[in-house]
């Protein structure tokens, strides 16, 4: 055999051995991803449920012109309806809307996990000043104080990843919108401006 018989077979071999492992090496990606996915499906893990326990405002709402000044404190509680899946909640970002516009700026919570049929409560306060606004808006909240009934949105925008055992999905969208209903109760310290009270706890929607 000549030398360029044995190169020629030694490249065929070489080409043989690379086509191989770049076999196996799918074969192991397609195995892993098809036990991930027979794993989602055998668990179908169900989305958190997310409830707004309380809404008190630390002072009254201030409307400029046009913009909005609002400080208060929120208690968000989250529910894993699961019983074998748990869920990582890698961002959220908490804040409130009046009439689909923000009025407070977004509030980071810390990244935790939630262990199965496990509650976790938050309790931030969300505040901010002077919060540009169309002027529509700002008009419809000198009407909503003035009649003593303020339908605000306790929303919360972030990320989720399932957990079971060592096994961690992907990351999803986690959209949250609370409707927070405010009613007169008196007024702020002797004061002629109305105390708005938190009417009652109530469900939210939730999309992940």
């Amino acid at each position: 055999m000549s030398k360029g018989e044995k190169h020629h077979r030694h490249e065929h071999h070489l080409r043989r051995c690379c086509g191989c492992m770049a076999s196996v090496l799918l074969a192991l990606v397609l195995v892993v991803a098809f036990v991930a996915l027979v794993v989602y499906l055998a668990l179908r893990p169900s989305k958190p449920s997310f409830y707004l326990q309380d809404l008190q405002l630390r002072r009254p709402i201030h409307v400029g012109d046009p913009s909005l000044s609002a400080s208060a404190q929120v208690t968000l509680a989250s529910r894993n309806p699961n019983d074998r899946v748990g869920v990582l909640y890698k961002r959220l970002d908490v804040f409130l809307t009046y009439r689909d516009q923000p009025v407070t700026a977004p509030v980071s919570l810390p990244p935790q996990y939630q262990g199965h049929r496990d509650v976790i409560v938050w309790s931030p306060v969300l505040a901010a000043e002077s919060v540009p606004v169309a002027g529509y808006v700002a008009d419809a909240m000198k009407q909503d104080i003035a009649a003593g009934f303020v339908a605000l949105q306790v929303k919360v925008d972030g990320r989720v990843k399932w957990k079971v055992g060592s096994w961690v999905s992907g990351s999803y969208h986690l959209f949250v919108s609370c409707p927070a209903v405010l009613s007169a109760g008196g007024f702020f310290g002797g004061s002629n401006a109305t105390v708005l009270k938190f009417a009652q706890p109530t469900g939210c929607s939730v999309e992940v």
